[in-house]
């Protein structure tokens, strides 16, 4: 039996699985970052990838495959246009990992396009070939699948789909420099920011923020009647449902998938992106489905594992 790592950036932290070459996921180790995924950290990586193989009797040569994605644009060559949400030099632990595991190929591709893939491998995905993911973590990612082949793009930015424009005369900066990006109102971020500013608007005292991204506060809040907290949600399935609306009329899909962070609340919220959705998209796309990821925050994890033993 062979077995692939799948090695999962995040903006807080980074997870790593070891799965079989049939999708039975072993085991996980996390690493967290807070948002800097440096050497050290990278260090402490290797270290318990070392640790969950030596605990299921896995050996360097048993490992077919390394793959690791990360939260930004890779083009086809393996090179990272840029990160607009991490400190991490993607050259540098690609490089860590060839030493780690000479003998294996590594491979390096986007969050969204990874979480796709598991998601076609092991999860909603499988028996569909024209899908879209929707990725809501700490920023916004985006896979798309046509006709069963993954959208790259020619320069990697296939499926930066939270980078859509999609309030034009907005005055904040995306962390991608440009202004109203989706990413700026779905995110795990984005939306918590929403709701803090409206917090500030109506004098209204928030309720207690573990930290930037904790939207499962927000969604308690919403179901406690919270009415800050409801205009944020709003916002952000209305902004959702706008930009789905757009890639529908370029890419057709059988199914939207709802993935990341954001997804733990889609029961939530699953209505009234359905509505938004209905409110703007093309008559011919109102058949489209809306699912949420069956493989949860894992998905990449398994993605970048499934192209690892596939690459």
């Amino acid at each position: 039996m062979a077995y692939a790592l799948g090695v999962d950036i995040g903006g807080t932290s980074i997870k790593a699985g070891l799965l079989t070459d049939d999708g039975e996921l072993l085991d996980v180790a996390r690493v967290p970052t807070h948002g800097v995924a440096d050497q050290e950290v990278f260090e402490e990586l290797l270290g318990k990838l070392a640790d969950m193989c030596a605990k299921h009797g896995v050996a360097e040569g048993d490992v077919a495959g390394v793959g690791m994605d990360i939260p930004g644009p890779v083009d086809a060559d393996g090179h990272v246009l840029f990160l607009p949400n991490i400190n991490f030099d993607p050259e540098a632990g690609t490089k860590r990992l060839k030493e780690a595991y000479p003998n294996t190929k590594v491979v390096i591709l986007n969050d969204a396009n990874a979480a796709i893939l598991g998601e076609m491998w092991r999860g909603s995905a499988s028996g569909y070939k024209n899908v879209v993911l929707l990725a809501l973590g700490t920023g916004v990612g985006g896979g798309i699948v046509v006709d069963g082949n993954l959208v790259n793009g020619a320069f990697g930015g296939g499926g930066e789909i939270g980078h859509i424009t999609v309030k034009p005369d907005e005055t904040r900066t995306c962390g991608c420099g440009r202004k109203g990006c989706l990413e700026q109102y779905a995110s795990a971020k984005g939306v918590i920011q929403v709701y803090l500013d409206a917090c500030e608007r109506r004098g209204m005292e928030p309720v207690e923020l573990r930290h930037a991204t904790d939207t499962i506060a927000l969604f308690d809040a919403l179901v406690n009647g919270d009415p800050c907290a409801s205009m944020a949600v709003d916002t952000m399935v209305d902004r959702l449902g706008f930009a789905m609306a757009q890639i529908g009329c370029v890419v057709d899909p059988e199914v939207f998938l709802v993935g990341g962070g954001v997804a733990n609340g889609y029961n939530v919220f699953d209505r009234e992106l359905r509505a938004a959705y209905e409110r703007y998209a093309l008559k011919s796309g109102l058949d489209a489905k809306i699912l949420p990821c069956q493989l949860g925050n894992d998905a990449a994890m398994y993605g970048s594992a499934y192209l690892a033993l596939n690459a």
